[in-house]
């Protein structure tokens, strides 16, 4: 097997950058999304303790 140059060294190793540096933001992206799904349920579930305290109150 013939020796790889520098050039085609660093042009794999580039390439092998550009596709971590994809998964990475893909992975970054999803849990961008499961957070904002989060914070949802936390200020609807906030949302629904002020309600039943109000009510409460109320009686």
């Amino acid at each position: 097997m013939a020796k790889k140059s520098a050039l085609q060294k660093i042009e794999s190793h580039e390439k092998l950058c550009r596709i971590m540096q994809k998964q990475t933001f893909e992975q970054i992206k999803e849990m961008k999304d499961r957070i904002k799904r989060l914070e949802y349920w936390i200020v609807g579930g906030m949302g629904a303790v002020l309600v039943t305290l109000l009510t409460d109150i109320a009686k």
